[in-house]
């Protein structure tokens, strides 16, 4: 059993490595054939070499972008929660504030940046505001529908002894809600890290959005490749971590959980 999961971890991590090995020679091969411009489209090879030789600034400005991203991902996931919670027990305030919360996913977080910026500043709490709005849709809507989608007859079984609105939702509705609660956490990773980038290319003077805008100003396409390649490992990490917890937390669940 043990030398079964251990096969199936190393499947896990080496297939996609191999997989991504093959993509960067593959891409190697053809900027280097069709001798694409490096100001157009660098070489991997060039990238990752960028990548060890600033490692130390890029690592700096990719654990701030970072810390950002986290800090707003916790806090749009604690009031896309709560929401929740108020909108599975209150149909009304449901109905009456709902369709905000839809209007607010539907406008582009790029048009919200530059009024977070006037509202919190050039600051990181601009860049965590960012991170919680495009955060906090994700886990609202997962989080209504496990806490509704429950068997009316454990429902029925729970009221018919007397349970309370308390006991029902404890014992009841988190547990059913949490496998959708856990794909909303997983999609929000990536969502958070988006948000904190949108923030930093609005206004900021460190984290891996402002690499980015200020290597597009001068042109300095490799160091736009090692810093989008560095917040993406970082995405990564985050986006395991999430899944990491979520198989400790629901370890009686076999089946992938519904996204």
């Amino acid at each position: 059993m043990h030398k079964k999961n251990a096969k199936r971890r190393l499947e896990v991590v080496f297939i996609p490595a191999l997989f991504f090995i093959g993509l960067l020679l593959v891409v190697e091969a053809i900027v280097f054939l069709l001798n694409i411009p490096e100001y157009l489209f660098p070489r991997p090879t060039r990238v990752f070499l960028d990548i060890i030789s600033s490692f130390n600034s890029l690592m700096w400005h990719t654990s701030i972008t970072m810390a950002e991203a986290v800090a707003g991902y916790i806090v749009g996931n604690i009031l896309g929660f709560v929401t929740a919670v108020i909108f599975a027990h209150y149909k009304t305030i449901e109905r009456g504030f709902y369709p905000y919360a839809i209007a607010l996913k539907t406008t582009p977080i790029i048009a919200i940046a530059p009024l977070l910026v006037l509202w919190f500043g050039t600051d990181v709490g601009s860049k965590i505001a960012a991170s919680a709005i495009i955060c906090f849709f994700p886990i609202l809507v997962n989080t209504v529908k496990g806490l509704k989608n429950i068997d009316d007859v454990a429902l029925d079984l729970f009221r018919s002894l007397s349970a309370t609105r308390w006991h029902i939702f404890t014992k009841l509705r988190l547990p059913n809600a949490l496998p959708y609660i856990f794909s909303a956490l997983r999609i929000s990773t990536g969502l958070a890290v988006v948000g904190a980038i949108v923030g930093e290319f609005v206004g900021a003077n460190k984290g891996i959005g402002y690499v980015i805008l200020i290597s597009t100003y001068h042109l300095e396409t490799v160091r736009m490749f090692a810093a989008i390649s560095m917040v993406a490992f970082g995405g990564v990490l985050f986006f395991l971590l999430v899944s990491f917890i979520e198989k400790k937390v629901l370890f009686w669940q076999k089946s992938q959980s519904p996204d």
